[in-house]
């Protein structure tokens, strides 16, 4: 207790600018205001990312921090962040390129700081309800959208169907993670018998699904959204409720398919595309996937390895596009739209053993019970899943959704176990 007063009155002697206390609280405030941002501004993003370094770096201890970098939650991201760096000795893209491709790795410099804040910030569910606060809005701004289209941020050129601002990609990952996000504290709430407030939960998590059903929804959501309600269910139910909510689901299901054009119009676009692809080579969505994936399996088998380098990817396609601009095998890019292959190509085995590392490793971090450990579980579920079909680690704002869910939960989820008593004096290596 002596030791606690004199650490008190000696924070309390210094000058505003030195005070960790001060430094910690501001730095809980700036992951708040990312928080709020994300679902908006990738400018506010990246300039709040800055910010929160700035603000973070006066609380380290140093020795401490060089400790806790050494663990593989830290280390690994850190690594994968490495690897791009050295990539682009061996790659043979022009400079420019390589330097660029490095850019999508560097927010995974931000994670263990992330991880190490809030291992002792009190504040850490503060952001969760910001971004929960933030894409409710967004929800209910996509629906006024929808009526009034003239309302849109976006460009007539490349206004979409109940977008206000980004895409209808980024916008359906916000509403599913939070839809889906919301089943654990809505089941708990039901336990307790706290009604008011899961009735409350309950309407803005079927919100989020209605506004995909009837509004606009990715392909990827379509797919990803089941996997997630499955994790839930075999985690946090009985077989009895995971009877019911199946039906209940269907129920819903069914209602939408019905009344939905639009989710109609998506589904049945998953054949179209494909058909069109096989019989005339049209860049349909699917078709221009399959060409990516089908050319970036050869790239990796030509250096299975260490890859071709950083920033080599869009190089290796413009080598063997044939048919020009309107058929799926003249497309040239950059990013293959799966995170594996993303990686494969440009950093092989190595490439690929880092990044499933990482993702396995944030598994094990959020393996207890609790709310915490269920928002950081499905962060890392939607992001695997969803990088089938997308590089979700290296796009800015799934990117970003990563880093701050699983940085903040993470760290929330090491100081739970430490009071609990269940971290040894050397710490949990999962």
């Amino acid at each position: 207790m002596s030791a606690s007063l004199a650490s008190s009155t000696h924070a309390a002697a210094l000058p505003a600018w030195r005070d960790p206390v001060r430094w910690e609280a501001t730095s809980d405030v700036v992951a708040v205001l990312i928080a709020l941002s994300l679902p908006w501004s990738t400018s506010l993003v990246g300039i709040f990312g800055v910010v929160l370094l700035i603000a973070i770096a006066p609380t380290l201890d140093l020795p401490a921090f060089w400790a806790f970098l050494k663990r593989p939650i830290c280390a690994v991201p850190v690594a994968l962040f490495g690897l791009a760096l050295v990539g682009t000795l061996w790659s043979d893209a022009a400079w420019r390129a390589r330097l660029h491709a490095i850019e999508p790795t560097a927010k995974l410099l931000v994670l263990p700081l992330l991880l190490y804040h809030f291992q002792r910030s009190t504040r850490g569910i503060w952001v969760f309800v910001a971004f929960l606060v933030s894409c409710t809005l967004l929800m209910l701004m996509s629906w006024l959208v929808l009526m009034y289209p003239g309302l849109t941020m976006k460009p007539p050129a490349t206004a979409e169907r109940g977008i206000f601002v980004k895409d209808y990609i980024n916008q359906s990952q916000e509403f599913t993670l939070c839809a889906i996000a919301l089943a654990y504290p809505i089941v708990i709430l039901v336990r307790t018998r706290r009604i008011a407030l899961a009735a409350l939960l309950t309407a803005i998590a079927v919100s989020f699904l209605a506004n995909m059903a009837f509004v606009v929804v990715s392909r990827t959501a379509l797919v990803t959204i089941p996997i997630m309600f499955a994790v839930f269910a075999l985690l946090h139910l009985r077989w009895r409720s995971i009877v019911l909510i199946l039906c209940a689901i269907a129920a819903f299901s069914a209602v939408a398919w019905y009344s939905s054009p639009q989710l109609r119009r998506t589904a049945e676009t998953f054949s179209r595309d494909y058909e069109l692809y096989k019989q005339r080579n049209a860049p349909t969505s699917i078709g221009l996937r399959l060409e990516f994936w089908r050319k970036s399996l050869s790239f990796f088998a030509e250096a299975p390895v260490i890859g071709h380098g950083t920033g080599a990817t869009r190089g290796l396609f413009e080598r063997v596009a044939t048919g020009g601009v309107t058929q799926a095998s003249g497309e040239v890019i950059g990013n293959p739209h799966n995170q594996t292959l993303n990686v494969a190509v440009q950093w092989g085995i190595v490439g690929v053993a880092t990044l499933y590392a990482m993702w396995i490793l944030h598994l094990l971090l959020f393996r207890g019970e609790g709310l915490v450990n269920w928002i950081g579980l499905i962060v890392v579920v939607q992001n695997i899943f969803s990088s089938l079909f997308n590089s979700h680690i290296f796009d800015f704002h799934e990117g970003w959704m990563y880093v701050l869910g699983v940085g903040v939960a993470g760290g929330m989820a090491l100081k739970g176990r430490a009071v609990a008593g269940m971290e040894p004096e050397r710490p949990i290596r999962p």
